[in-house]
């Protein structure tokens, strides 16, 4: 395991886990598993069950409107309409999974919900392409024409087929533009906003699925599911993207008040405004951040809160690894500050152990930081252990030792070598450092790669993964 140095700056001891280990003394704010006495059920597996309910009765209308399947034009036909049903399906579920629901961003938990709808997203792209390709296909079969004067007749004499094809090209751009390997040489501002031509797809789209699809043209009341489903997506992306952030920002109103630095190349910036006592969010929780100065307003990047909400103020620490974030430093006190959330579910809801260890990483301190704060724990159940490359890269150190001898709460920083060779976090040094790791609940916040190999060396170590709690914004 990396090198353990004690929390206490006046000496550095051999300890457990490494050449060095330490803890802080006093009192703690008692045990027990959380708020309200145990962790709140996620909503997951229900979410799920849910959505593949609907799929479920998207192929079940199909059936009843289904007589017989006997030639290849029937089957390409058939699969056609399947396929183009539950592409159907799948675009609002993708508007809805965008629209950040509480219930999803805040249970479930946000990086979760990403990957469903990245997952959601290939699915979608995936049966456009055999929707298309497969009525094309079984059109040209029936009238027995070539494929190209089908899908000429197709896209320009059938109703909203024009529009249709307009959000066809526009969902495969979109898909393509968030494959991994192309979203790696873009910007996040170029594929953001790409991304959000997802909704002027969707609506260029449907039209042509109640005017030309054989299950909705005969059927009032599949029209009217159809519309409901649709109707009730774009409420959540209306309601939860446009006017709750609308009237969270012109209640209160945040602005800029201190910029300051913490680390080499790490800022807090803490954001205030009016009626403070309606700006609430628990630890652990991220906001989407836009700050109004030339350069950053037309971003909005998720930064998570480095200490609990106190008196309407609201505090970030980043680390400059971009041109948005190391522009932070630059902001002046009294900017105008836009933002969306609390989102996040790394939360102490999680919880299900008296004992909890936080796993940080470079700037991944930051929600931890506030957890290591506010977590309910006796003396000696709350460890941190916070991983950086050098002492002076560990950000918010002082602040970390005083709730640390506050507390009770053990603190190891974990350093590369002094040659600055870095060393991994692995799980036999986890468990000689924490013997009992294995009834622990661990938070992990930081880098992807620090991130996936310390969680490997957790499992390694024992945890289980359901109390392995982590959130990524990778995605």
């Amino acid at each position: 395991m990396a090198t353990l140095y004690e929390s206490t700056p006046a000496r550095h001891r051999a300890g457990p886990a490494g050449r060095g280990a330490g803890h802080g003394s006093a009192h703690g704010h008692g045990p027990g598993p959380g708020p309200g006495g145990g962790p709140a059920v996620s909503p997951a597996a229900a979410v799920l069950a849910l959505l593949w309910a609907g799929a479920a009765a998207v192929l079940w209308l199909w059936w009843v409107d289904t007589a017989a399947v006997v030639t290849a034009a029937d089957w390409l036909n058939g699969a056609g309409r399947i396929t183009g049903l539950l592409a159907g399906y799948g675009c609002a579920v993708l508007v809805a999974l965008m629209a950040r629901v509480p219930v999803l961003e805040r249970g479930v938990g946000s990086d979760r919900v990403a990957r469903w709808h990245a997952l959601a997203g290939r699915w979608t792209v995936s049966l456009v392409l055999a929707h298309v390709a497969l009525i094309v296909w079984g059109y040209a079969v029936q009238s027995g024409t070539s494929v190209v004067s089908q899908t000429t007749e197709i896209v320009l004499d059938y109703p909203e087929m024009l529009k249709a094809t307009a959000g066809t090209l526009i969902i495969l751009a979109v898909g393509a533009v968030s494959a991994r390997a192309v979203r790696r040489r873009v910007s996040h501002e170029t594929w953001y906003y790409l991304h959000l031509l997802t909704y002027a797809a969707v609506f260029l789209a449907f039209g042509h699925q109640l005017a030309v699809g054989a299950d909705f043209v005969g059927s009032a009341p599949a029209r009217a599911a159809w519309y409901a489903l649709y109707l009730g997506a774009a409420a959540l992306v209306l309601w939860y993207r446009v006017l709750v952030p609308v009237r969270l920002n012109a209640r209160h109103r945040l602005r800029v008040e201190s910029v300051v630095r913490e680390a080499p190349g790490v800022v807090s910036v803490v954001v205030a405004g009016r009626r403070p006592e309606g700006v609430t969010a628990e630890a652990g929780q991220f906001f989407r951040w836009r700050f109004l100065t030339p350069g950053l307003w037309g971003t909005s990047t998720p930064y998570s809160l480095s200490a609990p909400p106190r008196g309407g103020r609201l505090r970030i620490t980043v680390k400059a690894l971009g041109d948005h974030s190391a522009a932070l430093a630059t902001v002046r006190p009294g900017t105008r500050v836009w933002v969306e959330g609390p989102y996040g579910a790394l939360t102490a809801r999680r919880r299900t152990r008296r004992k909890v260890l936080l796993l940080a990483g470079g700037v991944g301190i930051t929600p931890l930081r506030a957890l290591f704060e506010t977590l309910p724990a006796a003396p000696g159940d709350l460890t941190l252990v916070y991983r950086a490359r050098r002492p002076e890269d560990l950000a918010l150190r002082a602040e970390l030792e005083a709730i640390a001898a506050a507390r009770g709460a053990r603190l190891y920083y974990a350093l590369n070598t002094p040659e600055g060779a870095s060393v991994p976090i692995t799980a036999a040094g986890l468990r000689a450092a924490l013997p009992d790791i294995d009834r622990h609940d661990v938070y992990l916040c930081g880098p992807p790669g620090m991130a996936g190999s310390a969680y490997e060396a957790l499992r390694a170590a024992g945890v289980p993964a359901r109390r392995i709690h982590h959130e990524s914004f990778e995605l």
